[in-house]
């Protein structure tokens, strides 16, 4: 019966030295910028790892007051793709904790 008991408690340190290695990788992550770029890099959206808008560049080349939905559509692709980048390197630095647990 006791050795069951040194099975757990190896266990329960084990979870915790990962969940330790888990919120360090998520601080980095959090802390880390993301660049996302519309197409020829006319808008660029600034994000932290933690999704945090940080700036949003505009080349004023693409500014046309009489076209402002062109450059509505070129803020939103630089912000979807910024978005997309985050996921990314989301689910690369996190997934192989989250990989093989159910529900997750």
């Amino acid at each position: 019966m006791m050795r069951g008991m040194g099975n757990m408690q190896g266990m329960m340190k084990q979870m915790q030295k990962m969940q330790k290695e888990m919120m360090k990788e998520q601080e980095a992550l959090n802390s880390k910028q993301f660049i996302g770029e519309s197409t020829n890099g006319y808008v660029k959206a600034t994000f932290t790892g933690d999704k945090t808008l940080q700036d949003i560049a505009i080349n004023e080349a693409i500014v046309d007051a009489d076209d402002v939905e062109m450059l509505q559509d070129m803020i939103i692709l630089a912000v979807n793709d910024g978005l997309k980048k985050i996921e990314k390197e989301s689910e690369q630095t996190m997934g192989k904790y989250t990989r093989n647990i159910p529900g997750l």
